[in-house]
């Protein structure tokens, strides 16, 4: 008589492909960077009619980020991928974004500093602790990119005078938000690399 556990089949683990819906809006959103810095280029942040379709590709690009995330979860389709290539798209198209707004003297350059060196050192954390486990967005993470992404938007948009003093403010909330992430990756990454080592 053979052993139990030779009759009993292993647990079979479905793999989630590589290429599905999720992370087909991931790379749309990348690739549609390159679109919105020609037509924000083309606007001079001045022709009023560019400066829309510069922020409506902006925004279309920016839901891209919610629905892939939702599909991936929704339809069990979140892979290793995925959850490197969606923040680097963000990163992407916000850091395009917030450099053009500073090169047409519309935002500080420092806001714009502050925010990438943030973004690139977070990458950068991803990287060095990815053999090790997947450091994935957190809900302070998320607000800060709705943050962000509502921000850039304001500022992007031809806004009326009245209404265009209220995008410094959204965008000094999506500053503090930045940092204070940012540290949260830190401690999580630290914490990650000593539980694993």
């Amino acid at each position: 008589m053979t052993g139990a556990a030779e009759s009993t089949p292993l647990p079979v683990v479905a793999r989630v492909p590589v290429v599905n819906a999720a992370n087909a809006l991931t790379a749309l959103r990348l690739a549609l960077v390159p679109v919105f810095v020609a037509a924000a280029i083309v606007s001079g942040m001045t022709q009023t009619g560019w400066q829309v379709i510069a922020a409506l590709i902006f925004a279309v690009a920016s839901l891209t980020d919610f629905v892939d995330g939702w599909i991936a979860r929704r339809f069990g389709l979140v892979t290793a991928f995925g959850k490197v290539a969606d923040p680097i798209a963000d990163k992407a198209l916000t850091g395009a974004a917030l450099l053009v707004l500073s090169a047409y003297d519309q935002l500080p350059w420092w806001v714009t500093v502050v925010i990438l060196a943030r973004e690139l050192g977070i990458t950068a954390l991803r990287f060095w602790v990815i053999r090790r486990g997947v450091i994935a967005a957190s809900r302070g993470g998320k607000v800060k990119t709705a943050l962000q992404i509502l921000a850039i938007a304001w500022y992007l948009w031809p806004m009326p005078a009245a209404l265009a003093t209220v995008g410094p403010w959204i965008m000094g909330a999506a500053v503090a938000v930045t940092v204070l992430t940012g540290f949260d990756y830190l401690a999580r990454a630290l914490r990650l690399r000593r539980t694993t080592s």
